[in-house]
């Protein structure tokens, strides 16, 4: 029943939602204007990501370029807030996942969480190849932010870095809505630069 009532909701959420503000291209502004948690981002360059999964394969963030990515790190000596952070994004998955977006969004989690609640078929866990503390700390220097609260980096099809999720309090609602106008943007062509970058890589 409980799964229901969230289908149900989130059926009919996105549409008053894209009613009454009609985000489209304007979904940073309307997230800023709404959750204090968000930072908008548009950034191309990031820092090298290659990982370990669980079963033993290797992936970076450039295998993920035509999915919604949603990434996040558990460094060994993060304690609550990853802990607490981690349930937030199962609850945010388990919305994802009892609509279409379930086939285009990736959740990826960097270190030693735990496995229960998630569902594995759009869920990795992996190990990064310079520690995850160095991952995390690589991309938390992105943000404009101070303070050493976890982070969800969101990544658009494409690979373009969208934006930050900042802590623990953030809307789940809105996470899932913003990741909502991720799956509707259409996939980008890459330019001049980023094809240059792409045989040299």
């Amino acid at each position: 029943m409980k799964r229901f009532a969230l289908a149900l909701m989130l059926a009919f959420t996105p549409v008053t939602e894209a009613a009454a503000h009609h985000p489209g291209a304007r979904i940073d502004e309307v997230m800023t204007e709404r959750e204090p948690a968000f930072e908008a981002f548009d950034q191309h360059r990031l820092p090298r990501l290659d990982l370990t999964l669980a079963d033993g394969t290797y992936l970076n963030l450039g295998d993920l370029d035509e999915k919604i990515a949603v990434l996040s790190f558990v460094p060994a000596d993060c304690g609550a807030p990853c802990g607490a952070q981690q349930a937030l994004l199962r609850e945010v998955q388990e919305s994802v996942n009892v609509t279409p977006m379930r086939e285009m969004v990736v959740f990826l989690t960097v270190g030693a969480a735990s496995d229960t609640g998630w569902d594995g078929t759009n869920w990795e866990r992996g190990v990064a190849a310079n520690g995850t503390a160095s991952a995390a700390a690589s991309f938390a220097s992105l943000s404009e932010r101070e303070g050493d609260a976890p982070m969800v980096h969101l990544f658009a099809r494409g690979g373009r870095h969208a934006g930050i999720f900042h802590g623990t309090e953030f809307g789940r609602v809105n996470l899932v809505l913003y990741i909502n106008e991720l799956t509707n943007a259409p996939m980008p062509e890459p330019g001049l630069v980023d094809r240059i970058i792409d045989i040299f890589n």
